[in-house]
C-alpha cells in the first residue's frame, strides 16, 4: 500500500477548522447511531474532546463513518485526518500507520445465548469473524475448537440465536453492547488476549505535530479521570 501523501497536517487541519474523524456507526457502545439517528458512543466522545482540545469547539468535527475493512484505508488515502474506530494496534496495521497512546485496552472475548455453557471448557463450536485478528487468538487457545467462519456480525448473531455455535468469539467491547442491548446474550469472564485500542495517524515525520497533540490531549485525559469515567459511562469493562 503507497505511503500517505495526500493526508492534513495539524496546521492544515487549524486552519481548516474541522477535524475530519473515521469512526464506526454500527459498533455500540463505541460508535452507533441512537434514536435519532446521531452520532452516539465512548469514540464519539473521544472525537469530540479532541476537536475541543486542538480547535477549542467540540462541533468542530466531520463523522465519517466506516466499515471495518475501510478504517485504516481512510487515514492511508488522506480521506479523513484519523481514525478513531475500534482499531486494536498490531504489528502488521503499524507498517502503514502511525498510532497514538492507546485510550482502552479491548481484548478477546465469548458471548453465548446457552444456559449449558459456563466457561471456556464448555466450547466447542465457535463461531469467529473472518480474515479478523480474533481468529488467531482463538486458534491458539482453543486448538481443539471447531471454528465456524461469518463473513459478518449479523451472521454471527443468527448463528447464535439459532444455536447453531456455542459461543461468537470477538472484541470485548463489542460484546459488551450485545449483551447491553438484548438480556439472551451473556458474556464470559474469561478473556483471552488483551489489545490496546488506539487512534490511527498517518504515518510520517509531517505529521509528528498532530501525534504529539493527540498524544498530550489523552495523557490530560488520563490523569483528570476522564476516560476511564467515559468508558464506565458506557458500560465498558
Amino acid at each position: 500500500m503507497p505511503p500517505t501523501v495526500n493526508a492534513a497536517e495539524l496546521v492544515e487541519i487549524e486552519s481548516r477548522g474541522r477535524l475530519i474523524v473515521a469512526v464506526k456507526d454500527n459498533w455500540y457502545p463505541l460508535g452507533y447511531r441512537d434514536v435519532n439517528g446521531e452520532l452516539s458512543g465512548f469514540e464519539i466522545d473521544i472525537a469530540r474532546r479532541l476537536a475541543l482540545d486542538l480547535l477549542g469547539d467540540e462541533t468542530a468535527v466531520e463523522f465519517r463513518p466506516v466499515s471495518n475493512g475501510e478504517r485504516l484505508n481512510g487515514v492511508v488515502n488522506g480521506d479523513v485526518d484519523i481514525a478513531i474506530a475500534s482499531i486494536t494496534v498490531t504489528a502488521q496495521r503499524q507498517r502503514i500507520t502511525s498510532f497514538s497512546l492507546p485510550y482502552y485496552l479491548d481484548g478477546t472475548g465469548f458471548i453465548t445465548t446457552s444456559p449449558q455453557v459456563a466457561d471456556l471448557d464448555d466450547l466447542h463450536r465457535i463461531a469467529v469473524l473472518q480474515d479478523s485478528s480474533t481468529l488467531a487468538h482463538v486458534r491458539q487457545q482453543l486448538p481443539n475448537a471447531s471454528l465456524v467462519m461469518v463473513s459478518s456480525y449479523e451472521e454471527a448473531i443468527t448463528e447464535l440465536d439459532r444455536d447453531q455455535v456455542d459461543a461468537f468469539a470477538g472484541d470485548v467491547s463489542l460484546l459488551t453492547g450485545w449483551q447491553q442491548q438484548n438480556s439472551r446474550y451473556r458474556l464470559l469472564d474469561q478473556v483471552i488476549s488483551v489489545e490496546p485500542v488506539a487512534i490511527a495517524i498517518p504515518k510520517g515525520t509531517q505529521h509528528s505535530e498532530l501525534r504529539q497533540a493527540i498524544n498530550h490531549s489523552l495523557r490530560q485525559w488520563d490523569e483528570e479521570g476522564w476516560l476511564q469515567d467515559r468508558a464506565a459511562h458506557w458500560g465498558l469493562r
